[in-house]
């Protein structure tokens, strides 16, 4: 667990905007503005924040799905960001990818076998149909599927038997790292419950490192190692899971926890509640300083003008707020 699989340096994503004066770029939207971290192998790092805060074009930028604006994603000690095409397509059969919306992400016209046997084709790693067929099959079932539904197409599924199958498809790679995009955020609470246990299980047996991307902070909690939390493209604290749920340090992460319900009618009267005013800034207008300080409930005058680093507080614990 000393080894690091992936470090993210310094990775920044702009995406220009056009419709401005005569149809020229009207701004720059600062989707990613300087996320660093690393994972080590066989970990989860979970990455938590509110819709729109950057989330998702991390994870594409890791994948190479989106070409990052600058910083570098070394994966197994090579810079993805700085190789080509060619050079990326050995290396994206140890990266992998489980996509959200489990109705979006596969083929309607191919069946579920050809679904998961496409990839190992592609890459050579079982080079003869029957053996695919055969591969296939046991996959289907180690993600809690019937052999039989290799015959069958994405729109006979339900939701949570087409993302068993978009996590088979992702398994079947023999990946070393799996970027999971709100995997369970589409599903049913009942099934959410299974695909992450299925999750955890598939980790155990295989080795695999996980990269959870999330909003929902409970789900969070069940399966991470570690948690990040992000704001307006910016990484906020980061830290083991224990210490982020029972003693976060930046105000952000305090308010995301406070929103959390607990079953407990009693508790949940008693805890204290902490509501931030205002709307999340805009990513083409971010505010200067610390870019949560409008928001912030004990923002002073410096947080208008010193952007705070991401300091580590005590071992392990990093949070960017200079009042923490």
């Amino acid at each position: 667990m000393t080894d690091v699989l992936l470090e993210v340096r310094d990775l920044v994503k702009h995406f220009t905007v056009g419709g401005g004066l005569f149809g020229g770029p009207r701004g720059v939207v600062r989707a990613v503005d300087g996320v660093s971290f690393s994972i080590r192998p066989g970990e989860t790092l979970g990455l938590v924040g509110e819709s729109g805060c950057g989330k998702t074009t991390t994870g594409r930028c890791i994948l190479q799905l989106e070409r990052p604006t600058s910083g570098q994603v070394i994966f197994e000690g090579r810079d993805l960001a700085a190789l080509d095409e060619g050079a990326l397509r050995s290396i994206r059969r140890k990266v992998q990818v489980i996509f959200q919306d489990p109705y979006s992400s596969l083929n309607p016209r191919m069946t579920v076998g050809q679904i998961i046997a496409e990839p190992l084709g592609v890459h050579g790693i079982v080079p003869h149909a029957r053996r695919r067929r055969e591969r296939v099959q046991a996959l289907l079932v180690r993600v809690g599927l019937l052999p039989q539904h290799a015959d069958r197409y994405p729109h006979q599924l339900s939701g949570g038997q087409r993302q068993r199958v978009g996590i088979a498809r992702a398994v079947a790679m023999e990946p070393s790292l799996i970027i999971c995009d709100e995997p369970v955020s589409a599903l049913d609470v009942s099934i959410q419950a299974q695909i992450i246990n299925l999750l955890e299980d598939l980790r155990s047996e295989l080795g695999l490192t996980y990269l959870f991307i999330a909003h929902d902070l409970s789900v969070v909690r069940h399966i991470s190692d570690r948690v990040a939390v992000m704001y307006l493209g910016k990484i906020v604290e980061i830290t083991d899971r224990k210490s982020l749920y029972d003693d976060p340090q930046h105000p952000y992460t305090q308010a995301l926890l406070a929103a959390v319900p607990i079953p407990d009618p009693e508790l949940e009267q008693r805890r204290q509640r902490v509501v931030l005013g205002g709307e999340v800034p805009s990513p083409l207008n971010p505010p200067s300083g610390c870019v949560f300080h409008p928001r912030c409930p004990i923002a002073i005058d410096d947080c208008r003008r010193q952007v705070p680093a991401l300091r580590e507080i005590r071992p392990g614990h990093r949070t960017a707020c200079i009042l923490a």
